[in-house]
């Protein structure tokens, strides 16, 4: 294992805006006010990012690869604009009732990606919109993040209580920006206290 910094981000609700009916063309694929702006933050600290998404639209006929992959460009594109990037996307392509390893709350798309990247996944901060994330977080040893964005911008305080309480050590942020500054102060703590060394 070495020491690679590696986030993980889900797509839609982190990244750009959830859309019930999934996200099918380019267009469709709009980003979060400040959402890349934090991954180039981030990216420029050091940090290497990875999307892990499930994709249910593909399994249901919704999306073809093409399309997916035209919007992933899009993605990409928008990202490069902000002198941002993603290293790669994990995707999950099966429905729900298809019970597959890689879906969240299942932790097979996490895995995969520490063993791409041969990382220790505990060192591995995973940010998420939904309980679904967190759960799949916990299973994979990563340590769990939600952004209010997205699926959790509806829910209420007792609801979020609830769901922290869920999946215990969670961190929570108003978005995307507010995780990236929660990380870089991290990091800037742990240089000071190792005396300036990384």
């Amino acid at each position: 294992m070495h020491s690679t910094k590696l986030v993980i981000l889900g797509r839609d609700g982190i990244l750009n805006e959830y859309r019930e009916d999934h996200v099918k063309a380019p267009d469709e694929w709009l980003p979060i006010k400040g959402a890349l702006e934090a991954v180039s933050r981030l990216n420029h600290a050091g940090w290497h990012a990875v999307v892990a998404t499930n994709q249910a639209g593909i399994g249901r006929g919704m999306i073809d690869m093409s399309s997916i992959n035209a919007v992933h460009l899009r993605m990409n594109q928008c990202l490069l604009q902000q002198g941002a990037r993603v290293d790669a996307v994990f995707y999950c392509p099966h429905t729900p009732e298809e019970h597959c390893n890689c879906r969240k709350p299942m932790p097979g798309m996490m895995l995969d990606i520490g063993r791409r990247y041969g990382v220790d996944l505990r060192q591995v901060p995973m940010v998420g919109d939904t309980l679904r994330d967190l759960l799949a977080a916990r299973a994979a040893g990563c340590e769990p993040h939600l952004v209010l964005t997205g699926r959790a911008s509806a829910i209420g305080d007792s609801q979020l209580h609830e769901m922290l309480a869920q999946v215990p050590g969670t961190h929570a942020h108003a978005d995307l920006p507010a995780f990236a500054e929660f990380l870089l102060e991290r990091d800037h703590v742990v240089d000071s206290e190792s005396g300036g060394l990384s």
